[in-house]
């Protein structure tokens, strides 16, 4: 039996539902020397910042049980170097492209979204909002619903309509539903969760933080539980929202929990960093999960995991004058 792997994000179809999580696979040029990236359903670029950034100083990895904390900083070329290099070179190629922009104002969003509005080759665009407000005493932009609903108002405004702006929230809240309320009700047309939570980790021989900015963000198998509750979460209470879903995703059976709990799209990560096959590895074992248990499309098992027991999908189920003797 064949699986129907198409999904969509907002009105945009995918061929299938594995993504890039921002930040793990560049702008595409090193993932491209191992397979054909139009096998992925979308490639999801690092965050783009208006003027070019070298990053936090290092250490600025570190190894933690079943995980990683980086700090890397959005190091990047800017907007400029994006635009004239490496956007063209996707778009020339047809790769379904997510473009990811972190800004320190709302003004910096909106700019690079008026940048970004008519440029060939951008699919959607990811609003990276786990970055410090620097009009409001650096409180992170993902971490109040008015905050973050005004940088998404804000970039919508400037955004064609058949460009989906996706909001990416952070898991650092108190509660994520309200913020992820206050994104759509501003004008996001998907969600994207989760960005890395805040840890910290300390080397016992040097007696110091093991990186350089003392804290980072957490990824990798780890965090898998705490994604898999925010999707849950907010599929629950906006189920007519696209989501991806994205935090230590290493096998098809992570993503398949992502897609029971409601997630459309799935982001693979650090797994790449380790494995650069891993986005077709698994969107194989996925499509392979949803085979075995006779679903013949993703789309019938996206939220699955919130409906009663036996209210499967139609062709799931035995007709019940057939089942009568």
């Amino acid at each position: 039996m064949s699986v129907d792997m198409r999904t969509f994000l907002a009105h945009v179809e995918l061929a299938n539902p594995i993504t890039t999580a921002a930040g793990c696979a560049s702008s595409g040029r090193e993932l491209a020397q191992f397979f054909d990236l139009h096998r992925l359903g979308a490639l999801t670029t690092r965050s783009i910042t208006m003027a070019p950034r070298a990053g936090r100083p290092t250490p600025r990895m570190a190894e933690t049980p079943s995980g990683m904390l980086n700090s890397v900083g959005l190091q990047g070329p800017g907007i400029d170097a994006f635009l004239e290099r490496e956007l063209p070179w996707l778009a020339q190629r047809g790769i379904r492209t997510i473009v990811s922009i972190g800004g320190g104002t709302v003004a910096e969003y909106s700019e690079l979204a008026r940048r970004l509005a008519d440029a060939p080759g951008v699919t959607a665009l990811e609003i990276n909002l786990s970055c410090p407000n620097m009009e409001d005493r650096g409180r992170v932009f993902a971490r109040e619903g008015s905050a973050a609903a005004e940088v998404i108002a804000s970039v919508r405004s400037i955004m064609r309509y058949d460009v989906p702006v996706v909001a990416k929230l952070a898991p650092d809240v108190a509660d994520i539903v309200s913020v992820a309320r206050a994104c759509v009700d501003a004008g996001a047309d998907a969600l994207s969760m989760i960005n890395n939570p805040l840890g910290m980790a300390i080397d016992t021989e040097a007696l110091r933080p093991s990186l350089a900015a003392v804290t980072g963000g957490l990824s990798g198998p780890a965090v898998l539980p705490l994604a898999v509750r925010c999707v849950w979460q907010v599929h629950a209470a906006l189920p007519g929202v696209p989501l991806i879903g994205m935090g230590g995703v290493m096998s098809g059976k992570d993503a398949f929990q992502f897609v029971l709990a409601g997630a459309c799209v799935v982001g693979v990560g650090t797994a790449l960093f380790h494995d650069p096959y891993a986005c077709l590895r698994i969107e194989r074992e996925l499509e392979d999960l949803l085979r075995a248990r006779g679903l013949q499309r993703l789309a019938d098992a996206v939220g699955l995991a919130h409906r009663p027991p036996g209210s499967a999908p139609r062709h799931l189920m035995v007709d019940s004058e057939e089942s009568i003797p």
